[in-house]
């Protein structure tokens, strides 16, 4: 028996990944899209400038805004896991989770939410150790911040233990292994790069309440909020694509509840 699909799902993207003058993703085009901007923090990706113009951006668009934590890891855009302790995690996305507040605020437009990055965000689906820093770092800085967490994790289920308002989120355009995890990035079906076929798996998604691994296993799930990655070279069309179709399903783009 399948869910019934919600009426609205949000649309996130992660920006403000470039550096100085190097940028990357069409973040201008994706805020007409999105209905809600992760936003880089500097350490992985992003600036000063970067973040303050992403959050006033988004403000006029009318997109939500939440804080993209990841390793301290430019090099390799927060993509490596890193040897920090759980102590040294959690202080890092403390950090950077308030260079956020502090910025979108001065921009006018606060963080409602935190979605972490990369190599760190697929360890706190894993660890629980991880998983729990995160929580503590979030809920210690701003106990009203909601936590947005991939689907399945332990961050997600620690973080609704924790009395953090907590939103499932799944991807549109990334291949998931049995246990609801996303492929590793070095592995055959950790990506899809076909713009049609990342819309027609993520309305899948929001129709049935499921993932579906690249074995072919369902996994039930809710669906809140669907991701598509802002520095692929498809990300702008896909967005637009999944938009429409979603539309033409009955389906409206809105903030999840945590950062409307």
């Amino acid at each position: 028996m399948t869910a019934a699909p919600p009426r609205t799902v949000d649309l996130n993207a992660d920006l403000g990944e470039g550096f100085g003058v190097y940028r990357i993703g069409d973040d201008a085009a994706l805020l007409d899209v999105v209905t809600s901007a992760n936003v880089a923090c500097g350490l992985h990706a992003g600036d000063p400038e970067i973040m303050v113009e992403t959050f006033r951006h988004a403000k006029a668009r009318g997109v939500a805004v939440g804080a993209h934590p990841g390793f301290p890891d430019l090099w390799g855009f927060g993509r490596r896991a890193l040897p920090y302790s759980a102590g040294e995690i959690e202080r890092l996305i403390a950090y950077q989770i308030g260079a956020a507040a502090a910025l979108s605020a001065l921009s006018g437009h606060p963080i409602r939410y935190v979605k972490l990055h990369g190599a760190l965000a697929n360890l706190a689906v894993a660890d629980p150790d991880v998983a729990a820093a995160s929580v503590r770092a979030i809920k210690g800085v701003d106990a009203a911040l909601a936590c947005l967490a991939i689907a399945h994790g332990a961050q997600e289920r620690l973080a609704r233990e924790a009395g953090l308002a907590t939103f499932s989120e799944v991807y549109a355009d990334r291949g998931y292994r049995d246990d609801g995890s996303l492929m590793p990035r070095s592995q055959a079906g950790a990506f899809v790069h076909d713009p049609a076929e990342a819309v027609e798996r993520a309305c899948r998604m929001v129709r049935t309440g499921e993932i579906v691994s690249v074995a072919g296993k369902a996994l039930p799930t809710s669906v809140d909020s669907i991701c598509v990655h802002g520095d692929s070279p498809t990300a702008v069309v896909t967005a637009r694509l999944l938009r429409e179709r979603l539309a033409a399903e009955g389906i409206a783009l809105a903030p999840f509840a945590g950062a409307a």
